[in-house]
């Protein structure tokens, strides 16, 4: 399972690369680096006492993939739009994800379902229609 971005400066980064690919609704962005290290009061190495498992360290560990989301209020008003298309998001990553080069990536919605088509914020049509760009898009992202 891919790690979750969740500081700003790791966004930040990753959406001044290149775009990986696109497709009509969605954008994934690459880096291929490491979440930015934490700095201050929860800068310390997460341990236990007894036999470590490992000789190095959890916060070390070479490699991963790293996943952050974008779905803009502007593109998508109702949060249970947004809610279903972060989740089809993330799993569509975590299926492709051992395909892909590992590093840090966004994915974002770039422009808004069209709401007289896809009256529902949950319809099945919507569903099947951002299931389809995504898997298309990761396969693009190789």
């Amino acid at each position: 399972m891919p790690g979750r971005l969740q500081r700003t400066v790791d966004f930040e980064a990753v959406l001044k690369a290149a775009l990986r690919s696109r497709s009509a609704h969605f954008a994934v962005h690459h880096l291929n680096t490491r979440p930015a290290p934490v700095v201050g009061a929860r800068a310390k190495k997460l341990s236990t006492s007894d036999a470590p498992v490992s000789a190095q360290p959890v916060d070390d560990s070479p490699g991963g993939h790293w996943l952050g989301t974008v779905v803009p209020k502007r593109h998508a008003a109702r949060a249970v739009t947004r809610n279903l298309l972060k989740r089809q998001m993330r799993a569509a990553f975590a299926r492709h994800a051992a395909s892909l080069p590992q590093g840090l990536w966004v994915l974002r919605l770039r422009a808004g379902f069209d709401r007289k088509r896809f009256v529902s914020a949950a319809s099945a049509a919507l569903r099947l229609q951002a299931a389809g760009e995504l898997e298309q898009l990761l396969l693009n992202a190789r």
